[in-house]
């Protein structure tokens, strides 16, 4: 496999910005014209605190995405929860438009909608899910692994947590008024309500550990999806939010998405 960290500049987000590539090394040749094929691809994205080395670092993910002659795509969007932010960058436009078009300028990577996939964990898990929702015209599946997946929840206060004002703070600049996040564009619960009457529909798989405190996120949006005509494979056992519990399943996910 070839693994490459791309630098570029970001037109949307007004600056420099990185992603790690992974491309199979030996591609597979049409047995009669000989050209290279466009791989199918996978968006695979971080959750809250990591960047765009996170899945490497703590994962063998080069080594089970070989087994798919598979492309990987991991963009860092730093603490943007993959949304336009009121009082920041552009990181929703930077992600679902400019990220996959850099990446196929620069790579061999396939415009299909069959072979276009994205995964997420934690906070990466909400804007893959968000990503395939909002877009199933480009994606054919969705993994979210332990993902925060009830922004409602997410913007909600703490009181008993002593740094929750300044979480506060901080959604205020993600999201802005954050009485209108419930039912917006950046609500899963809404999004699975719209896409469910559209004709394109992505695949959907979920998963959570029973220890993981987006647990109960995770129980709620299930079975929120499970009264929408929604494919949603859905998955539990012991596990806490660790690299530990993502190791295996992002394994189990490149299976359900490409067995």
């Amino acid at each position: 496999m070839i693994l490459t960290e791309v630098r570029f500049f970001s037109d949307t987000l007004g600056m420099r910005c990185a992603m790690n590539v992974i491309l199979p090394q030996r591609p597979l040749k049409d047995a009669q014209t000989g050209a290279k094929p466009a791989y199918r691809t996978l968006y695979l994205l971080h959750g809250y605190s990591d960047d765009h080395t996170a899945w490497q670092r703590w994962t063998s993910i080069e080594r089970y995405a070989e087994q798919y002659n598979l492309a990987v795509v991991m963009p860092a969007v730093h603490l943007s929860w993959y949304t336009d932010m009121a009082h920041g960058g552009k990181y929703w436009q930077f992600i679902s438009e400019e990220v996959p078009a850099v990446a196929r300028d620069l790579f061999p990577l396939s415009a299909e909608r069959a072979d276009n996939f994205v995964a997420g964990l934690s906070m990466g898990g909400y804007g893959a899910f968000k990503l395939a929702l909002s877009h199933p015209q480009h994606f054919a599946a969705a993994a979210s692994l332990s993902g925060a997946v009830d922004i409602r929840e997410v913007v909600k206060p703490n009181p008993a947590d002593p740094n929750s004002e300044a979480w506060m703070a901080h959604m205020r600049n993600i999201f802005g008024d954050l009485s209108k996040v419930p039912g917006s564009s950046n609500d899963l619960f809404a999004l699975a309500e719209k896409v469910a009457q559209a004709k394109v529909k992505p695949r959907l798989y979920q998963c959570c550990g029973t220890e993981d405190f987006l647990y109960a996120d995770n129980l709620r949006f299930r079975d929120h999806v499970r009264q929408l005509p929604l494919d949603l494979t859905y998955e539990e056992g012991p596990g806490d939010h660790n690299w530990a519990y993502w190791d295996v399943m992002i394994q189990k996910v490149l299976v359900w998405m490409f067995a």
